[in-house]
């Protein structure tokens, strides 16, 4: 069974910096395609990025390309997402999710196999 917990969340001020961690245990994270997923009170929850196993594959929402970055360190069974220049409208709870599908990098939530418990992220002035 392969557990996720994630980190890193907290509040800044717009146009700061945060990187959320996603970390894994039970089972060797390489095996598996990560996505990052948002869900903001009042909404649904909506796919950020994701990354294949092997980091040959990555996929951004529009409205964080060019802000965020995903990575993955496989060595370490830990996942990433850096988030900059961040705005109001990124305040959500953030989750990992890791997918068996390892070669197909997806913001759609459905296909996930496990998911971590999510990280606040709140950005305000």
């Amino acid at each position: 069974q392969l557990q996720l917990v994630e980190s890193g969340g907290g509040l800044v001020q717009p146009g700061g910096s945060l990187r959320l961690s996603c970390a894994a245990s039970g089972l060797a994270l390489a095996h598996y395609a990560i996505g990052w997923f948002r869900q903001a009170p009042g909404k649904g929850r909506e796919g950020v990025s994701a990354i294949s196993s092997h980091r040959g594959s990555m996929d951004y929402a529009d409205s964080v390309k060019g802000r965020f970055t995903i990575s993955r360190d496989n060595a370490k069974n830990t996942a990433y997402l850096q988030m900059n220049n961040l705005k109001p409208e990124d305040t959500a709870v953030y989750f990992c999710a890791a997918d068996k599908n390892w070669w197909n990098p997806s913001l759609s939530e459905t296909g996930y196999d496990y998911w971590g418990q999510g990280t606040q992220v709140t950005v305000s002035s």
